[in-house]
């Protein structure tokens, strides 16, 4: 029957985030979904608490009413400080501009109202159903009473890990500080990325024709492209669509349940057998996991004053180190001078001797090449348009076009070969311009088991060794966003904590307290989501990181509730080691019971599949290892600490010199 009051504040609190919802102009998408799905393991807490304390004054032997009124009074203070702390947390994500921001704006804010909702229900609702189902003292059914036995059982284990921890305190502290320090490198030396790459059942193709291809050219080498394709049979459909000079498709899968490979995993074979086609050059990718613009992996653009043809040694340079490199299934330049251009070469002297100037030429030759609208010709009441245009004959080769008749300033007429040469050459497909430089792109694909930004890493280290000076490096596309917002989260979750100890300094009326609750919980759960990135469960992404953001805040309310009620032992008497030992070992049971909730809450995520599963997946190996983990550290190293940094929170006696009374003075000493 306990159960019941957590279990009925996930509706409440669902029900009135999706009131506050609908008023902020939400709309229902993955990830306000997500963040939904998120506070189910988190809007229980409080619930948890409220139960287990008003629980333990039943066995006490108060009344109904006395217990719960107790609870609420004894917990009013801690679950405020919980539930704020929890709240900001989220509010920094909120205020982030760019890619991160529009992404989670909605998430943030619909987990923070979540919180507020369910902190304000553990306040009013929870104590009076917990008064109403908890069981009397001498009541219990017979699994009640083992529970109480068996947690009284790790109680006073607890105690005595707690004995070791004050009498070991210094080296305590060096081991928590020693893996606070391996922070760093676990993240530096963790594989990164944008978003995790999602199995969305389809593969992009992109098709390269050589730019003097027709259409009917450019579509029997996409047909070619195409049944490679077909002989897979995870195939369920390919659409294209193409023009003269190349084309775009994609390639749709069954769904992943009924195919034993991802395609992440299939891009290098549907790549190898694309490399197959003659006629065309076609690359495989990936949709990106967030809405970016671009098409490829990796998007980089290199820009210089210099021109196409000083550029090109330097793009052939680099695609050559980087397809060595082992990162890329393929790499390419779009600075490829297969473009046949034709120059005609004017004889200014055979010009004069016919009376000619230059522009007398290019304007008559112009008019018959552009076939653009000139005038109008009026006949019998109709208007025409008159275009002027070559004969067909003329038109057919670069060679034809100098049997062109010129008009001279006599009226006669000559060829325009005899006064002009044909040389032909290559030139790029386009003179690309990027910040008003000239420019060139490079791109690729990344081969599965490399990141998107190890392969981004790679090309700037080689654009650093390959390019002269006066060439600067850029971004398009997924890389732009891979650089903008790649270590976007790092700068939020340091904010986030600035703000969770600023919170907690005002509701603690102190600035030791929040050091203590941050310094015994936040940095050994970070150290445990770290070893998960690192040793490869999921990648530094933007889920993870806001499930590290999420994890802060999660791990200092189990410090809050400990430390209050550390304090408020002090203030009954008690030393600070006695206090700190009576408020960790009176606490483990609600620690414990909503740590429990927050992992197997969240264990779903870790296991879920299907569409969008990576995300969910990495979020919930950062939230279950490292609430799981860091709660461990918690409850072994926050005693320690406590008892090194705390203030004295004793009630003293002070005589009052005008009065000549004894009065008692609880405020604590700062």
């Amino acid at each position: 029957r306990s159960a019941f009051v957590p279990l009925l504040t996930i509706p409440i609190s669902i029900l009135g985030t999706a009131a506050a919802m609908s008023a902020m102009g939400f709309s229902l998408n993955l990830l306000t979904i997500l963040a939904v799905v998120l506070s189910v393991g988190l809007v229980v807490d409080d619930a948890i608490v409220v139960v287990e304390n008003v629980a333990r004054n039943l066995r006490e032997g108060m009344s109904r009413r006395d217990a719960a009124l107790a609870s609420s009074r004894r917990l009013l203070s801690p679950i405020i400080a919980m539930t704020i702390t929890l709240g900001v947390v989220y509010a920094p994500i909120g205020f982030v501009s760019g890619l991160s921001g529009v992404l989670f704006r909605e998430f943030a804010f619909t987990l923070a109202v979540a919180v507020l909702i369910s902190g304000f229900v553990a306040l009013t609702l929870s104590p009076i159903m917990s008064a109403w189902v908890c069981p009397d003292r001498g009541h219990e059914t017979r699994i009640t009473r083992w529970v109480n036995r068996w947690f009284e059982t790790i109680s006073t284990r607890y105690g005595k890990l707690i004995d070791f921890s004050l009498r070991w305190r210094a080296q305590l502290i060096a081991a928590g500080i020693f893996f606070t320090l391996l922070i760093v490198p676990l993240y530096l030396f963790s594989l990164k990325e944008l978003a995790p790459v999602e199995d969305q059942s389809a593969i992009n193709l992109v098709v390269d024709a050589a730019p003097e291809s027709s259409i009917e050219e450019t579509l029997q080498g996409f047909s070619e492209a195409v049944d490679v394709l077909l002989e897979r049979p995870e195939t369920t459909y390919i659409w294209q669509t193409f023009g003269p000079s190349g084309g775009f498709g994609g390639h749709e899968f069954v769904p992943p349940d009924e195919r034993a490979l991802t395609t992440h995993t299939l891009l290098p074979t549907i790549g190898a057998k694309l490399a197959t086609v003659p006629s065309v050059r076609a690359f495989p990718a990936m949709t990106p996991a967030l809405p970016t613009a671009g098409q490829f992996d990796v998007e980089v653009v290199i820009t210089s004053s210099d021109s196409t043809l000083k550029m090109r040694p330097y793009a052939l340079d680099m695609v050559k180190q980087a397809q060595a490199s082992g990162l890329f299934l393929y790499v390419d330049t779009s600075l490829r001078l297969d473009l046949l251009s034709v120059e005609y070469r004017l004889d200014k002297d055979r010009l004069a001797d016919l009376g000619m100037s230059l522009n007398d030429v290019t304007s008559q030759m112009s008019l018959f090449v552009s076939e653009g609208y000139v005038t109008r010709y009026d006949e019998r009441g109709r208007a025409y348009r008159v275009i002027p245009m070559l004969k067909r004959n003329l038109k057919r080769s670069p060679e034809t076009l100098l049997d062109t008749p010129i008009t001279l300033p006599s009226g006669d007429q000559v060829p325009f070969g005899a006064f002009a040469t044909l040389e032909r050459n290559t030139t790029a497909r386009a003179l690309t311009r990027f910040q008003q430089k000239g420019s060139f792109k490079l791109f690729g694909g990344v081969i599965p088991g490399y990141t998107k930004e190890q392969a981004l890493s790679e090309i700037e280290r080689i654009a650093l060794d390959t390019l002269p000076p006066g060439y600067v490096l850029d971004y398009t596309g997924e890389s732009r966003e891979i650089r903008r917002e790649g270590n976007t989260m790092v700068g939020v979750l340091g904010a986030s904590l600035v703000m969770v100890f600023l919170v907690l300094a005002l509701q603690f009326d102190s600035f030791r307290d929040p050091l203590i609750i941050l310094l015994g919980s936040a940095p050994l759960a970070l150290f445990a989501a770290m070893v998960i990135t690192f040793t490869g469960f999921t990648t530094i992404n933007i889920y993870s990181q806001v499930g590290l953001i999420t994890l802060v805040g999660l791990i200092s309310k189990n410090a809050i509730l400990i430390v209050d009620f550390a304090n408020q032992a002090q203030i009954d008497g008690l030393s600070k080691v006695a206090a700190i030992k009576a408020a960790s070992m009176s606490r483990l049971r609600p620690v414990l019971m909503t740590t429990g909730a927050t992992v197997f809450g969240h264990f779903p995520l870790v296991l879920v599949t299907g569409a969008g599963a990576e995300a969910r997946n990495s979020i919930g190996f950062i939230l279950v290892i490292g609430m799981f983990i860091g709660t461990l550290f918690t409850l072994v190293l926050l005693p320690a600490i406590y008892s090194l940094l705390a203030s004295d929170h004793h009630v003293t006696l002070q005589t009052d010199p005008i009065q000549g009374a004894i009065t008692a003075n609880d405020r604590p000493t700062r």
